[in-house]
């Protein structure tokens, strides 16, 4: 994102600039998760849809790497190029599960990395078990959506965006009107989806500190300023030591960071 800015009737968003860079971990697939983290009324969810290529801003842009035979190229986002989880997670209630994983896979099969296997032609049964099984959602899968919990509506949600090929994942609020258990379903999960591919990148946007900095390798914090809100901090988690580590939350020098953060909102 860079020199990004939107105003609606009044300044919501000004000189946005942020880079995502691939993290690598010695003999791991190491995708990634970034947060964006905002006090209600900063301007998350503008930035979320300009994010998703379904709003454009007044100045700057968004741009995505596209590497062909060596050379770089960075082309402007466009909708339906990033995976999009919203807070409320829409999935058709009139299809099954295997039905709704079944038409993401066919989407985009020349996209489509979560299974390196040659033939992308066909809907793969052993693609959607595979992340099903990932998901602990195998047990569902002759269920329609609108027989399913919140949470795992959500798990199908976040599977369909993974089917669909696509490196990014933008997650409005994961974790919002979630009990403590199902967040840990849900966090547990995001950390899977991260390790399946080495370009597989979550962005969350959330309120949500302290889930967010535990799962998270990279996080940003936009905060209002005179004129629109601006990223006022990048944490780098990985630096520090404080990410891709179980039980964080109850880390002495994680506790401390959470603490630190909390007086940049």
């Amino acid at each position: 994102m860079e020199s990004l800015s939107k105003s609606y009737d009044v300044p919501i968003l000004k000189d946005i600039n942020i880079e995502i860079h691939n993290l690598t971990r010695p003999d791991i697939t190491q995708g990634q998760i970034v947060s964006l983290i905002g006090k209600s009324g900063s301007g998350k969810s503008t930035l979320f849809r300009i994010m998703a290529g379904l709003e454009k801003p007044n100045t700057g842009s968004v741009k995505l790497l596209d590497s062909c035979d060596g050379i770089d190229n960075y082309w402007p986002v466009e909708e339906g190029q990033m995976g999009v989880v919203f807070q409320n997670s829409y999935v058709y209630p009139w299809r099954k599960v295997r039905k709704i994983l079944d038409m993401a896979v066919s989407k985009n099969p020349e996209l489509n990395k979560y299974n390196s296997r040659a033939d992308r032609n066909c809907v793969s049964d052993g693609m959607v078990e595979q992340l099903a099984t990932l998901l602990n959602l195998e047990d569902h899968l002759n269920k329609y959506s609108c027989q399913l919990s919140g949470g795992q509506r959500q798990r199908v949600a976040i599977a369909e965006q993974v089917l669909s090929g696509g490196d990014f994942i933008l997650m409005d609020e994961p974790f919002s009107g979630l009990d403590t258990l199902t967040i840990d379903k849900v966090t547990e999960t995001l950390t899977k989806i991260a390790l399946t591919n080495e370009r597989k990148t979550i962005i969350i946007v959330s309120h949500d500190l302290s889930n967010c900095l535990a799962i998270s390798d990279t996080a940003f914090i936009l905060s209002p300023q005179e004129g629109g809100s601006t990223i006022t901090h990048k944490i780098d988690l990985a630096t520090q030591g404080l990410a891709w580590q179980p039980g964080i939350k109850e880390n002495p020098m994680f506790r401390d960071l959470l603490n630190q953060v909390k007086s940049l909102l």
